[in-house]
């Protein structure tokens, strides 16, 4: 199908300014961008007052299973978003068939999911589901972990490592763009950096990339980065630090301090990184995260689900005991912790080579509004409204940015040969409507997202067509 987007902004992705032109896609891809081009045997899309922007890519999510159960994608595609990168953290779906997985592999669910024991597998899964939106996938370091040993709360033997290199490796040969840790959670703090160099190495032969939730995001920060820092050079590979964040309030005003560092070492290697616009994170429920300082709403509890959206203060009070004690009977379960301070959060929103993810977590009962508002909230809140940076370098840092550090061929830009992965929004009206009270709610100012050609999304409503893909590495 042919059709023009008329009348809009263009904002490219690259960071270059804004231009008025019109946007003809043949296809799944874009034939041109020009002033004033003809309309004729073209669907019109009317994009006058509104920005055209290639579609958003969310470089942080956990939305391996979400993608082929509720394939619609509403809370994604709600946002401008066209392309999600899942397997984060060090958790993803694939490679593993088990059927029980220790926390934190419950993030995407019950255990009911862990069906696919290739990445092969889980592609094709993919495919049949037809999603809304792209996928591409990360092999998961504690994935591999528990795929692989009787205990992953240890250190691997050598045939241990052995078996999760072979995986890896079939992984990335069968689609995966790269691999990711979380060090920071039970199922992958054994590992050294001797284990995570040496996986790290698969991933930079296959030319992929590798992320990691660092050891510490709290006291040890600079020693965490340097960790993950070390890990990738000794693998020869790009390296992302997910969701980069100072820590509790002793760590309030260290970012500073971080990005400095991150800035120093990126002199010498290849380094990424993303976050979120919140002040709050959100994960399993973790007495060592519960410090009787910080706020934490709970977000889902497998005992107690009418606990869910209630303050863990307030449920100690409740039942007259310690917060600590509350998060041991809510286990297992997820919260919010307000852990960051806003000041924190702009600054690495405003570092020039912050991507934007959201991190969402969209199992939990009472999810953190990240899941539905983080690109119109960093679109609307900080760009338009707090000026942190021009709508151009928003639009950059959740675009070309990164489909260029995740190597995602022809998505991110816009430009006459590229995928038609396309946003529209209105500049004046776009902002999140998720709150912490109220988080799955629509953002406002979205007005058509196309995948591959197809809309998706328009007004409001997702449309039947779904024409997302699994983006593979070979293609």
């Amino acid at each position: 199908m042919t059709m023009l987007l008329r009348g809009g902004t263009v904002i490219d992705g690259t960071g270059a300014p804004r231009r008025t032109a019109d946007v003809r896609v043949d296809g799944e891809r874009i034939v041109a961008i020009d002033a004033d081009l003809p309309t004729a045997g073209a669907a019109v899309i009317d994009a006058s007052g509104c920005i055209v922007a290639p579609g958003f890519i969310d470089v942080h999510t956990h939305d391996d299973r979400i993608v082929l159960a509720q394939p619609q994608m509403l809370p994604k595609i709600s946002q401008g978003v066209t392309t999600v990168v899942v397997g984060n953290c060090g958790i993803s779906l694939a490679p593993l068939r088990r059927a029980h997985v220790p926390p934190p592999l419950n993030l995407l669910g019950g255990s009911d999911g862990y069906i696919y024991a290739t990445m092969r597998e889980y592609a094709e899964a993919v495919g049949r589901a037809m999603p809304a939106v792209n996928v591409a996938a990360l092999v998961g370091h504690s994935t591999l972990r528990v795929a692989t040993m009787d205990d992953p709360y240890r250190v691997a033997t050598a045939s241990e490592q052995a078996a999760m290199v072979t995986l890896l490796r079939e992984g990335l040969a069968t689609g995966a763009i790269g691999m990711s840790s979380g060090v920071f959670y039970d199922t992958g703090a054994a590992a050294d950096v001797d284990e995570l160099a040496m996986l790290a190495a698969v991933v930079g032969a296959a030319g992929g990339v590798y992320t990691t939730h660092i050891r510490d995001e709290f006291d040890k920060v600079i020693d965490s980065l340097d960790e993950a820092f070390a890990t990738a050079r000794r693998g020869a590979v790009s390296v992302v630090i997910s969701h980069h964040k100072c820590a509790g309030p002793a760590n309030w005003g260290r970012t500073r301090q971080t990005l400095a560092h991150i800035d120093a070492a990126r002199a010498q290697q290849p380094i990424g990184l993303d976050c979120y616009p919140y002040i709050a994170g959100s994960t399993v429920l973790r007495t060592d995260l519960v410090d009787g300082v910080i706020d934490v709403v709970v977000t889902w509890s497998e005992p107690h689900p009418e606990m869910s959206a209630r303050h863990l203060a307030d449920i100690a009070a409740k039942w007259g005991c310690t917060q600590q004690e509350a998060c041991l009977r809510l286990q297992p379960g997820g919260a919010c912790y307000f852990q960051m301070r806003e000041d924190d959060v702009q600054r690495v929103l405003a570092y020039p080579p912050t991507m934007i993810g959201s991190d969402g977590l969209p199992h939990d009962q009472h999810p953190h509004p990240r899941l539905w508002g983080t690109f119109p909230r960093v679109l609307g809140h900080y760009s338009r409204d707090l000026g942190l940076f021009p709508l151009e370098t928003a639009v950059r840092k959740m675009t070309g940015s990164s489909a260029r550090q995740f190597r995602l061929a022809d998505r991110g830009e816009l430009r006459p040969g590229a995928y038609a992965d396309i946003t529209v929004f209105d500049p004046v009206s776009v902002q999140d409507a998720a709150t912490f009270e109220q988080p799955s709610v629509a953002a406002r100012g979205i007005r058509c997202v196309l995948v591959n050609g197809v809309v998706a999304y328009r007004d409001g409503c997702a449309e039947s067509t779904r024409a997302g893909r699994f983006l593979s590495s070979q293609t």
